[in-house]
């Protein structure tokens, strides 16, 4: 009976600590967020990427019934606010809204200081084509045209890049293997920069994120020639895709996505996940990035963290073939 007892004991107390811990983590997930929340923007005030931001901070500051503040860290293509963020502490409190680059600094620069093992996804906000535009007086809006007008005159179209290294020099780097291309890449340090200088002739064409440009398509300062997603754009459905056009299979996306450093809690992390998509569904939030050029996102962390391996693997072999390095 004593060996019975001790032996009922001691399950009694396996279960009671089992029911403690899970107990505890599900607190841990319900009172979260008991403070404010900071979300690291690594680029300046303004753009697209800063404004989603600080439209989706609103959102979560009533869902959570705390400030959630936008602070913008600049510098070196978003890596000093990305390894600001890996390197917080992993409670939740500290969040990055990055995009792709967030990926493409790592297989751009020589000595990192973050690693994808520090951060974790936890949540694509937004999908946002590139897309290939052009100037007016260039006499193309295909992208046979495109393509037939540089091999006339190789290595003197001037393509501008919003960034050296960035997923619209990926994307026309991929562009141009596939139809043996030869063009004259010109670095600007931003978006803004690249579309006016595409409008104000300075350049021939950029492969650009379409929340950049898409008032200037509509406003005809800019020709569209195709996207780069593998579906149309939401804000420009008239515009083709790549693949459409004659490059099957051509796909690249760009995003943003909130991501947090690697040890955070995973019921935290799921919660975030659960409360953005929430706010991504609703119809007028929805509107509202739709309006600025993005698609809403949705998916998992796993899935997100998925995604992220993937592309680290896809672009660092893209940057190696075409033999691109930081200027």
């Amino acid at each position: 009976m004593k060996l019975f007892s001790r032996i009922a004991l001691y399950s009694i107390w396996i279960l009671a600590g089992g029911f403690m811990s899970g107990h505890l983590m599900a607190q841990s997930s319900d009172a979260y967020p008991s403070k404010p929340v900071r979300i690291i923007v690594p680029v300046s005030a303004g753009g697209s990427t800063d404004r989603l931001a600080r439209l989706l901070a609103e959102k979560l500051s009533v869902t959570w019934k705390q400030p959630v503040i936008v602070e913008n860290v600049t510098g070196a293509g978003g890596s000093i606010g990305a390894t600001q963020a890996a390197k917080s502490k992993p409670d939740g409190y500290t969040l990055l809204l990055h995009s792709d680059a967030v990926v493409l600094n790592l297989a751009l620069l020589s000595k990192p200081n973050y690693s994808l093992s520090d951060l974790t996804g936890v949540v694509k906000v937004a999908a946002n084509p590139q897309i290939l535009v052009v100037r007016p007086g260039l006499g193309v809006s295909t992208l046979k045209e495109y393509a037939e007008l540089i091999k006339s005159k190789p290595g003197i179209i001037s393509v501008g890049l919003p960034t050296n290294g960035g997923i619209g020099h990926i994307s026309h780097e991929m562009l141009s293997k596939a139809l043996n291309l030869n063009v004259n890449y010109v670095p600007y340090p931003g978006g803004g920069p690249a579309a006016l200088a595409v409008m104000g002739e300075h350049v021939d064409a950029t492969m650009i994120t379409t929340a950049a440009v898409t008032e200037f398509i509509k406003a005809k300062k800019l020709v569209p020639i195709a996207v780069t997603t593998s579906y149309r754009s939401s804000a420009l459905p008239d515009v083709p895709t790549i693949s459409e056009s004659g490059v099957p299979g051509f796909s690249v996306e760009s995003w943003q996505g909130i991501l947090a450093p690697a040890s955070t809690p995973k019921e935290i992390v799921r919660k975030i996940n659960r409360d953005t998509l929430l706010i991504l569904e609703n119809p007028d939030f929805k509107k509202q990035i739709e309006a600025m050029g993005y698609g809403v996102s949705s998916g998992s962390p796993e899935q997100f963290n998925a995604s992220l391996n993937d592309e680290l693997k896809r672009y660092t072999q893209v940057i190696k073939d075409a033999k691109i390095t930081l200027k």
